[in-house]
């Protein structure tokens, strides 16, 4: 067996700094890692964090404060993605480490995929480690691809630009960007080949379950627009997992605060744990800020409005009262019961269901998986639906309960984007701003369906030092 130098020192490396590219780190020390056990844990440990921050105010979910933009439209990503300003110069501008993240995300997976058959190990142990670390290399593709790369549209997707697929342990290479079409490929074929292999019970909440496998497969096929093999996918996972909290009993116990069932941490719709920020995909203050059109599909019922957000009483520093926007409520966010709303939960798997039903047809059976749902949800009668017997009309509440399930994060983002290929869904977001301030004049801000700025820029210091890193369009 070849001797494994370097390779903890590299992951330890990885795992607490952010400031790293993929083809930026140089090992050092001597360090040998021999057994599969620890092969094993690098898989999952330390825990993964994803930071959309700055370009998550190119949704229509999210709002900021007024102050923090007027005056910045050319300086900052917040001023030019909050006035959805495309002449602002957004290759010269630092990144949120997102891109870091992921690449140093992947290069921990290549290097349990590339070196754990050399280590000292049970052998059913060795492919585990490696089937768990395919599922969370594409997982960090997906996230890649869909952020720094136009939406999946299988008209363009063979020639649209995507980002460099990463597939082996190499710390010297300089990669080229693959296509759209590729990279999906290249996902799919990650996900297929762990999940035969994934347990259904893993050993700790950190390792991918089964579960988690089929749900990721059914994002995945969701964006690629293969309806039937989503919701196979879908079912597959809510099979062995459809936990949803009933947000009405919280409510009646006083909320999330007072419910010790998940006071203490662990939450029974969490599929995976990737923290989107903090320990939330719901992040405070400027970013944990909804706007006022999504305030307004809340109906006076809703307890995922009732019960997370504020309109009044906050921190005058973080809020603009009389906005009509509301803010997530701080002191939620930091309880455990948040750990629910990390990475994908059964929630999101419901709706991939929905609309994967809603797009074969089955308009009635769509609406019957919205309203198990939103029965959670929601109190009173009108958390039931009834069928709109059209696709495009179900596929719409399949959208809006997304809005407000999905809040933060990255998937409005997303969203938008891979419906914004389709005319039936494509949406021009516009905003009127400032609503509050009254020394500046209001301007209406408007976000084609098209514009370039949903492609996020490369980081600069990753296009400088990687010269086949060419900015997509």
């Amino acid at each position: 067996m070849r001797t494994l130098t370097h390779i903890y020192l590299v992951c330890m490396l990885l795992a607490f700094t952010a400031c790293e590219h993929y083809i930026d780190i140089t090992p050092k020390g001597q360090q040998t890692v021999d057994s599969t056990e620890t092969y094993y844990d690098l898989v999952v440990l330390p825990n993964r964090a994803y930071y959309p921050t700055s370009f998550a105010l190119l949704s229509d979910n999210v709002w900021a404060k007024e102050s923090n933009i007027i005056g910045n439209e050319f300086i900052t990503y917040d001023g030019i993605n909050m006035t959805f300003n495309t002449a602002g110069d957004r290759l010269e501008l630092s990144d949120n480490n997102l891109y870091a993240n992921c690449y140093s995300y992947i290069l921990r997976s290549n290097i349990v995929i590339s070196l754990v058959g050399e280590s000292r190990g049970d052998a059913s142990l060795k492919e585990l480690a490696r089937a768990e670390a395919r599922l969370l290399r594409a997982w960090d593709h997906f996230i890649l691809v869909n952020t720094y790369a136009r939406a999946y549209d299988p008209e363009t997707a063979g020639s649209d630009p995507g980002i460099a697929i990463m597939d082996r342990y190499d710390l010297e290479v300089t990669p080229a960007k693959s296509t759209v079409a590729a990279v999906y490929d290249f996902i799919i074929r990650d996900i297929e080949e762990a999940l035969p292999l994934l347990q259904e019970e893993p050993q700790s909440v950190y390792h991918p379950s089964k579960a988690f496998g089929h749900a990721l497969a059914a994002r995945v096929y969701l964006f690629h627009r293969d309806w039937e093999k989503a919701r196979q996918a879908a079912e597959a996972s809510l099979a062995l997992k459809d936990d949803l909290i009933d947000y009405n009993e919280l409510a009646a116990a006083g909320g999330p605060l007072k419910d010790t069932r998940y006071a203490k941490g662990g939450n029974p719709e969490v599929l995976n744990y990737a923290y989107m920020g903090s320990y939330s995909d719901n992040p405070t203050y400027c970013y944990g800020m909804i706007s006022p059109e999504l305030v307004q599909l809340f109906g006076t019922d809703d307890q995922r409005f009732n019960l997370f957000f504020k309109t009044t009483g906050n921190s005058i520093y973080y809020f603009d009262e009389g906005s009509g926007a509301a803010l997530w409520n701080a002191s939620i966010t930091y309880s455990k019961f948040q750990y629910m709303a990390v990475g994908m939960r059964t929630a999101e798997v419901y709706l991939i269901l929905a609309e994967a039903k809603a797009r074969l047809g089955d308009t009635a059976g769509a609406v019957e998986t919205l309203n198990e749902l939103r029965r959670h949800r929601i109190a009173g009668e009108g958390a039931v639906l009834s069928d709109p017997g059209t696709v495009e009309d179900a596929v719409r509440l399949v959208i809006e309960e997304r809005r407000k399930e999905l809040l933060f994060g990255f998937s409005r983002f997303w969203d938008l984007k891979r419906l914004n290929t389709e005319a039936a869904y494509a949406r021009t977001v516009t905003r009127l701003f400032p609503v509050v301030t009254t020394d500046v004049p209001q301007q209406t801000y408007t976000l084609d369906p098209q514009s370039s700025l949903y492609v996020i820029p490369f980081p600069k210091d990753a296009r400088t030092k990687n010269p086949n890193l060419t900015p997509n369009e």
